[in-house]
């Protein structure tokens, strides 16, 4: 989508009150819903690493103890009401709460909270943890099987077009570090440029993150194996890719079946 596209789509989002109003942005937009959720969910971490350091003070986490202790015999949804209203993640405040209460492994309480001293602490960590579809142990298992699943599709295809390649896996085992999703053992042309390497990415190529992206992978990748193909699947900023295609890294929202293979 152009860049104008993606502000508006970002715009429309911070209005908005409900997550049921994702569908309608997708109708408005002409973009498939998974899109709108993606560029969603990037909005939501850009916001909670933005404001992440004010809760993490000793001032706030103070404050966010004290709060507790008044309604620490409040409902279940007591924790996640007020990360809400006070713009940060339920799991984020649950977190702070827990670092000033329990003397256990907070990252270990997190993933097992019946382990949790306070029943009702326990109750409201335990709901927190239901509710916060971005930060916790569960959004980021759910993140990582979205992931793998992609990566098994792009294999899939791969291995249907008859394209040989190796996999991230496969490249580990032979002793390199950093690698990419796929290494082509022989490249192939995608309208007219040549990839030897591709990377699947079960998100949205917005400008911050398709830039982190080249700087802490692509180009490291370029480096090493020469150009290369991006698969953001929900989507990406046009003129962002436009200006890497040059550049050796050509990003696409799918993996095109006419593509020709060159001889090595």
């Amino acid at each position: 989508m152009k860049l104008s596209e993606y502000h508006a789509i970002v715009k429309a989002l911070e209005s908005s009150a409900h997550s049921d109003d994702l569908s309608s942005i997708a109708t408005k937009f002409t973009q498939p819903t998974n899109t709108i959720i993606a560029i969603q969910s990037q909005q939501i971490q850009k916001r909670l690493k933005r404001t992440a350091h004010l809760h993490r003070s000793a001032r706030s986490q103070a404050e966010h103890v004290q709060w507790y202790k008044s309604v620490s015999e409040g409902p279940e949804d007591a924790i996640s009401k007020h990360a809400t209203a006070i713009g940060i993640s339920p799991v984020m405040l649950a977190r702070c709460i827990l670092e000033q209460t329990e003397s256990s492994n907070v990252a270990q309480l997190l993933r097992d909270p019946d382990t949790i001293r306070d029943p009702v602490l326990r109750d409201q960590v335990r709901h927190c943890l239901k509710v916060d579809v971005e930060c916790g142990p569960g959004s980021d298992l759910i993140k990582m099987s979205v992931g793998d699943q992609y990566e098994e599709v792009l294999q899939d295809q791969l291995t249907l077009m008859g394209i040989p390649f190796l996999s991230e896996g496969g490249l580990r085992d032979k002793g390199y570090d950093k690698t990419p999703d796929i290494l082509l053992t022989t490249p192939i042309a995608v309208e007219g440029h040549v990839v030897n390497w591709i990377e699947s990415k079960a998100s949205f190529g917005d400008e911050q993150s398709h830039r982190q992206y080249l700087r802490e992978q692509y180009w490291s990748y370029w480096n090493r194996f020469g150009p290369g193909l991006v698969v953001y699947w929900f989507g990406f900023v046009e003129e962002v890719a436009m200006e890497t295609r040059v550049k050796g890294v050509v990003v696409m929202d799918h993996l095109p079946t006419k593509v020709q293979t060159l001889l090595s």
